[in-house]
């Protein structure tokens, strides 16, 4: 912790380049990088003065990577987290009033001193404040008050979950600013879900705050749920000569809430004719001796959605086989099967209450044309519009973009790499 002056003056020096450089992965990305916080610690200041105890803090944005459409049947999830981040430049207040400021929005001031939920505060950041101290003190953690200025680069409405990454931003906060950085960051996770659900109204799963609170590769087992089983994956991204591209594919998200909710329904329907509540619970042998039934009790798209859950959850392991044996190209394959599979059986890559509109399905064909047995392409998120994700050569990067982009819109080809951290202080 510094004052402005000193933190910019190191920033320049370049004091801070090695720690940059972990984090943010390429000499100019950390060049950029070094602007950006200097841009951050301004505002900090003009928004309320120097001060002599000023931090940065970063926490990512997530993709899946593996595991579509499997944790709300209590399945196997491959995440990571992603270079894109959401950064404050933050200080201690003694008078139990958070006050946030993100880049071309207002400030929140939030007085810690009321933790009870207010339903007016569903789906605003006010309400993920609040949610994130009460959950902290519930868990028997110190809270406090703080001044932030914050900017975010987690694209709202990527898919990359820029939620997430602001609920593990405060967290971190709080735990560096009152607790000496001792709060786990599971634990950080898990009380960002709760803010979620409990104080901004949204009923989540803990992939998203995960992701960005740990870093790089993650498995996610929600056998339990109430204790999913979490494991960091030992892979360096970095070192495997790919970019992981995000594209947009524009798309209408408008009606889609019955297509998402119907691939859960299906699933649990399927499940309800062994008598359980969840596929996981049903042994995969013993259901495909049963699909007649389940084509009798439910319908056809029901078994074809169950056969993805199973194998998709396999896939997800073997995923993270690949990566801690080091065979990148087999990861690939199974990336690519990953993404036929959400195609031809989980269905969730147009919608059938639109069928001429088919963006994703578009980008997908796109990608299978362009990087066929060079790289790999799968749906990305809950899919039916939106994005998809792609793992590219380094050597390929330029054309392929370049493509994706005037089949789409300019600036629609996102390229990002794995981040090796979750939600940190910076310095």
């Amino acid at each position: 912790m510094a004052d402005a002056k000193t933190l910019k003056t190191k920033l320049a020096s370049g004091e801070f380049d090695a720690r940059l450089k972990e984090v943010y992965l390429s000499d100019k990305a950390v060049e950029d990088q070094k602007e950006r916080d200097a841009a951050i610690i301004d505002e900090f200041v003009k928004l309320f003065g120097d001060n002599d105890s000023i931090e940065l803090f970063s926490a990512p944005g997530r993709t899946e990577v593996g595991g579509n459409h499997t944790d709300h049947n209590h399945g196997k999830v491959l995440a990571a987290s992603v270079d894109l981040d959401t950064v404050a430049a933050a200080a201690k207040r003694d008078d139990g009033i958070i006050v946030e400021k993100s880049f071309k929005f207002d400030a929140l001031e939030v007085d810690i001193t009321d933790l009870e939920v207010h339903t007016e505060e569903f789906g605003k950041s006010s309400g993920l404040i609040r949610g994130m101290c009460a959950g902290f003190k519930e868990h028997g953690y110190n809270i406090g008050g703080f001044n932030a200025a914050s900017m975010s680069r987690v694209l709202s409405g990527s898919g990359l979950s820029s939620s997430a990454a602001y609920e593990v931003l405060i967290g971190t906060i709080l735990n560096h600013l009152y607790n000496d950085g001792k709060v786990s960051p599971v634990e950080v996770a898990k009380i960002a879900q709760y803010a979620e659900n409990k104080y901004f109204g949204k009923p989540c799963g803990l992939l998203d705050q995960t992701a960005s609170s740990v870093g790089s590769f993650i498995t996610i087992d929600f056998k339990d749920p109430a204790q999913p089983i979490i494991n960091k994956v030992d892979f360096d991204f970095a070192s495997c000569g790919h970019a992981l591209c995000i594209i947009d594919t524009g798309g209408n998200h408008a009606d889609l809430t019955d297509d998402y909710a119907a691939v859960r329904g299906e699933m649990e329907k399927a499940a309800a004719v062994f008598g359980k509540s969840v596929l996981r619970e049903v042994d995969e042998d013993e259901f495909m001796r049963n699909i007649s039934l389940v084509r009798e009790k439910v319908n056809d798209r029901a078994v074809l959605r169950a056969m993805h859950f199973y194998g998709e959850n396999r896939r997800a392991e073997a995923e993270v086989k690949a990566l801690e044996d080091g065979d990148f190209e087999k990861f690939k394959e199974l990336v690519t099967e990953s993404g036929r599979s959400s195609y031809m059986y989980n269905q969730n890559v147009f919608t059938s209450k639109d069928v001429e509109h088919q963006s994703v399905s578009v980008a997908l064909a796109m990608c299978e044309y362009l990087l066929k047995g060079k790289g790999a392409w799968r749906v990305h998120g809950g899919g039916f519009a939106g994005t998809i994700q792609a793992f590219v050569p380094h050597d390929m990067l330029d054309e392929f973009c370049e493509k994706m982009e005037s089949v789409f819109s300019k600036g629609s080809c996102y390229v990002l790499s794995v981040r090796p951290f979750g939600g940190i202080k910076l310095f």
